[in-house]
């Protein structure tokens, strides 16, 4: 891949953002599971599933743009 280092650093900044967006998230599902009830969403009536599920979701994607994130930054480094 032959990407200029701007590229690159915009590349890494997208991949951060969304691991801490999504580390934020995951974090406030374990802390406060009934969020979604707090915007008016209640998809499982109270039985927790989705919040489970958003949690599941949200903590894939989170460790993936960690991942991603780390891998950017590698190739900044040695580029």
């Amino acid at each position: 891949m032959n990407t200029s280092a701007p590229d690159r650093r915009r590349l890494f900044r997208r991949r951060s953002a969304l691991a801490a967006i999504t580390g934020a998230l995951t974090i406030l599902t374990l802390v406060a599971p009934d969020w979604l009830e707090l915007l008016g969403l209640d998809p499982d009536h109270g039985d927790g599933s989705a919040e489970r599920l958003v949690l599941a979701v949200v903590a894939v994607v989170f460790l993936a743009s960690l991942v991603l994130a780390g891998a950017a930054w590698r190739r900044l480094r040695t580029a």
